[in-house]
């Protein structure tokens, strides 16, 4: 019985690892993972890290994430500004060295994600967790019809999308790995270096760098414009992706070329962008109107304000006290209690009494009757609004103006 019952949970397990393995798409695993990880560890161990190589590797890089944030997601996905025919295809080619995929690929991914944010439609749902949005997507096969559906007509008829998507794996090859090799090996001497260093741990780096805008912008930072959703503004996040750490502001105002909106936030891409218009290399830069950003900032402030207010005791409502008569009042106070009649409601002042800082004289002299004008300052001074804070926790009742008469 004992080895028949470990025999089916042998086999249980072995049918999980099978119904795992199923799920993963090995080459995505292989290329953005394993790969790079083993070149990253033969470098280490075997070639130098010289320092030609380190400034080629960083300035190819900058031009490879720049081409991501600023052609597939700016440009062709949110159509944040138009651009030439030069500037695109430039950006179509230098993108492929990212290894993200074609354009019209990831820009249908994207506008999903922004469609379905946080829901079972979004391909990066960061309610999937922070590891699944990060990287799970990427290696974990998912089904066409489990992404929500968008609108890429746009894609399907840009002859450059189409092209770059025809002839995406050989220039991913060339971008990405034969261009790095052979340029530090033919300029410098190191091919070694090249392909190691400017190419491998390059890909890796970008692929992390941008996969972080997926997972950490959806879980680190404030959100001064909208916390109905997930995204958030990070500077951090922001300085390792070229600018797309403002995130809560993006994804309120998807269509601003900007994400770092302030001349003193951190975001190259909007600085890269800016500086083809000047070349008249791109032109339409859209910018949501300030008056609906501070708008959503206002709003903002607003909702957290009510949500802190909330946890804040202000005492009975007014109009939720019971109804006295002035008799009632002054009948109460006959019987003992220490109240205090002030524009209309009746506190119950017997527990400060003994902590008024004017001393209890003046409280003794008008329980019973309607203090209302020496509390506002007729007869000595007018009392702070911390006063009136404390006075509104010791109500106990509300008596009518008509009850008075």
């Amino acid at each position: 019985m004992a080895n028949s019952h470990r025999s089916s949970s042998l086999i249980n397990v072995l049918r999980d690892m099978r119904a795992l393995s199923s799920r993963i798409d090995w080459f995505r695993l292989w290329i953005t993972g394993g790969a790079p990880l083993i070149a990253i560890i033969i470098g280490i161990i075997w070639v130098p890290f010289q320092y030609r190589t380190a400034i080629f590797l960083l300035a190819y890089a900058t031009a490879s994430g720049i081409s991501i944030t600023a052609g597939y997601h700016r440009l062709w996905a949110h159509r944040a500004y138009s651009a030439g025919n030069l500037l695109k295809v430039i950006l179509a080619i230098v993108s492929t060295s990212a290894g993200q995929g074609s354009i019209r690929t990831w820009c249908r991914d994207h506008r999903a994600h922004h469609r379905y944010t946080d829901t079972d439609k979004d391909p990066y749902s960061a309610h999937k967790g922070l590891f699944y949005s990060h990287y799970g997507w990427v290696v974990i096969k998912r089904k066409r019809e489990q992404t929500g559906q968008v609108d890429v007509q746009d894609l399907s008829d840009d002859p450059i999308v189409l092209w770059q998507r025809k002839h995406y794996i050989p220039l991913f090859f060339l971008t990405a790995f034969i261009f790095p090799t052979v340029y530090c090996g033919l300029v410098y001497g190191d091919f070694p270096g090249g392909f190691i260093w400017a190419s491998w741990f390059r890909l890796f780096m970008i692929q992390q760098g941008t996969f972080c805008v997926n997972s950490l912008a959806h879980w680190a930072g404030d959100q001064p414009y909208a916390s109905r959703l997930s995204p958030r503004n990070s500077w951090f996040v922001a300085l390792i992706t070229w600018g797309e750490g403002y995130h809560n502001f993006h994804h309120e105002f998807p269509v601003d070329y900007r994400n770092g909106i302030r001349w003193f936030h951190w975001d190259p891409t909007k600085w890269f962008i800016w500086l083809c218009e000047k070349a008249n290399l791109a032109s339409d830069l859209k910018r949501f109107p300030e008056n609906e950003i501070q708008k959503g900032k206002h709003q903002q402030l607003q909702r957290q304000l009510e949500l802190q207010r909330q946890e804040i005791s202000w005492g009975t409502p007014i109009d939720e006290l019971p109804i006295w008569s002035f008799e009632t009042y002054t009948q109460t106070v006959s019987n003992g209690r220490r109240l205090l009649l002030v524009d209309g409601v009746v506190h119950d002042v017997a527990q400060f009494v003994n902590q008024h800082p004017g001393g209890k004289k003046f409280l003794i002299e008008h329980v019973g009757k309607d203090a209302t004008r020496l509390f506002h300052g007729s007869a000595i001074h007018a009392h702070s609004n911390a006063a009136e804070n404390l006075l509104s926790t010791m109500r106990l009742a509300r008596i009518p103006q008509t009850a008075k008469v």
